[in-house]
C-alpha cells in the first residue's frame, strides 16, 4: 500500500474509534459505556499514533542543534 492509502484508512480508523467512544452517550446505555470509551479511546490513540509513525515521518525525535540554553 501506497503511504496515501495507508494515512486514509488509518484516519478512517481513527474516526472510527472516536464513533465507538461516542457510542454510548447516543445510545443511552450507561452500563456499557465504560467498555466502550476504553476499547474506543485506545483504538482511536492506536490508530492515530500509527498514522504518526507510518505516514507523516516527523513523529521522531526533535535533532538537538547548538546550545541549550
Amino acid at each position: 500500500m501506497t503511504r496515501s492509502i495507508t494515512r486514509i484508512v488509518l484516519t478512517i480508523l481513527m474516526y472510527a474509534g472516536v464513533v465507538v467512544f461516542l457510542f454510548p452517550y447516543f445510545a443511552g446505555r450507561i452500563t456499557t459505556g465504560v467498555l466502550f470509551m476504553i476499547i474506543g479511546a485506545g483504538f482511536a490513540v492506536v490508530c492515530g499514533l500509527l498514522r504518526c509513525y507510518l505516514t507523516e515521518g516527523d513523529c521522531g525525535r526533535i535533532p538537538h542543534h547548538g546550545r541549550d540554553w
